[in-house]
């Protein structure tokens, strides 16, 4: 089969490694059948879209939101080269399955309002699928209801005008969404399971998505909170679908 990329932005050695092991086994993909593109690096190839089956990007300590000024130069450059390659994603309508990073990158290029007024406290929250979520294939096997690992400063507000809501959250109301066929958005992490989190908030207890004194009550709501295990099941089912 063509392998799947994964996008991603993590600086940190260890997480980055954490977050492909993590694609690759909930995915069901060998190493042979994901390859990783670390965008925060600054080196990339060009991406021969007829190379691959997908295109996955991982979450981010970037915010897609904030003012140019404020971001690094790292983050501009890696911003600029994912807006080109989403033009192309999305004249192809090419399969992508970005999460919580990935929910703002396609959502800004396709029109949606992105800003801090949808953040989320880092732990487990309730996910309800919506009547077009339930028939996507993408969630067609899951529950109605199931809960997803969250943890972010900025969220989707507005909708692109052309996609469709399948998942919807409390506190940041669009969890989930499909633009054409094959390009989709969650503000969860779909790649996430109760370790990956917590080695997540020890590493960026300092980086404001909660007070560093609260870090223990962080985890402590992380491993005692609901199981999740039906989130994963969209990165499989994505990767099922599209693998040729």
């Amino acid at each position: 089969m063509k392998p799947f990329v994964l996008l991603a932005t993590r600086d940190d050695n260890v997480l980055a490694d954490e977050e492909y092991r993590a694609v690759a086994h909930f995915g069901g993909l060998e190493e042979d059948q994901l390859e990783r593109i670390r965008l925060e690096s600054g080196e990339w190839p060009a991406l021969d879209l007829d190379r691959y089956s997908g295109i996955i990007v991982g979450g981010s300590p970037f915010n897609s939101s904030d003012p140019p000024e404020e971001k690094s130069r790292a983050q501009r450059v890696a911003e600029t080269w994912i807006s080109a390659l989403l033009d192309d994603v999305v004249a192809r309508d090419f399969p992508f399955l970005g999460a919580c990073y990935g929910v703002g990158t396609l959502g800004i290029h396709q029109g949606a309002k992105v800003d801090r007024s949808c953040h989320e406290d880092v732990g487990p929250i309730t996910v309800s699928v919506t009547d077009e979520g339930a028939r996507d294939p993408l969630l067609v096997q899951l529950p109605r209801e199931f809960s997803a690992y969250v943890g972010h400063k900025e969220g989707t507000r507005v909708l692109p005008p052309n996609a469709v809501l399948l998942a919807t959250g409390t506190a940041c109301h669009v969890q989930m969404y499909r633009i054409k066929n094959n390009l989709y958005a969650t503000q969860f992490h779909p790649e996430l399971d109760p370790e990956g989190l917590v080695s997540r908030v020890r590493a960026y207890k300092d980086l404001g998505y909660f007070r560093p004194e609260d870090t223990d009550t962080v985890i402590d709501r992380v491993v005692n909170g609901p199981a999740v295990d039906q989130a994963p099941r969209i990165l499989r089912a994505f990767v099922e679908r599209y693998r040729r």
